[in-house]
């Protein structure tokens, strides 16, 4: 795997107050690499859902905590870890409550805030790990140009 060019790493007080702050720095970050409009949103969406629910779930006993953003920025794309230290999560357990919004079964109106932030995360993001172990870390990856290919990968076209 390829160094990275440039790396920039926050830390922030675990509060729902100073997710703006990471979300500002996604998009300069994201913006100044050649990312779309869009894929901006993207960006800034999924980071702040990941450090969100750090903030809200991580440090539950504890009245002071932080969560660690990191920017690795190479040449084909962008990793955002965030990282708590906090209480962890069963990841399958949670895999199994989200999914797809079904209209039928739920008017989003009533959804509850974060519900989606996992189910966000992974569609937004073009790959995404989740380590947990002393806590959370969620590694996100966006490439400049969309979805990775395999290299080396066979074409369909002649």
């Amino acid at each position: 795997m390829s160094q990275p060019y440039d790396y920039i790493e926050m830390k922030i007080p675990a509060k729902p107050e100073y997710v703006g702050v990471i979300r500002l720095t996604a998009s300069g970050i994201a913006g100044r690499m050649g990312f779309s409009y869009d894929e901006i949103e993207d960006l800034k969406i999924a980071v702040s859902e990941a450090c969100t629910n750090a903030a809200q779930h991580a440090y539950k006993s504890q009245e002071k905590g932080e969560v660690s953003i990191g920017y690795s920025l190479y040449k084909d794309r962008l990793e955002i870890i965030v990282a708590d230290r906090g209480t962890s999560f069963d990841l399958q357990e949670l895999r199994k409550k989200i999914g797809p919004y079904d209209q039928e079964k739920e008017s989003i109106e009533y959804m509850r805030e974060g519900g989606l932030g996992l189910y966000l995360i992974e569609t937004l993001m073009d790959e995404v790990e989740f380590h947990h172990n002393e806590g959370v870390t969620v590694l996100m990856t966006k490439y400049l140009e969309g979805e990775k290919v395999e290299s080396g990968a066979k074409t369909i076209s002649p």
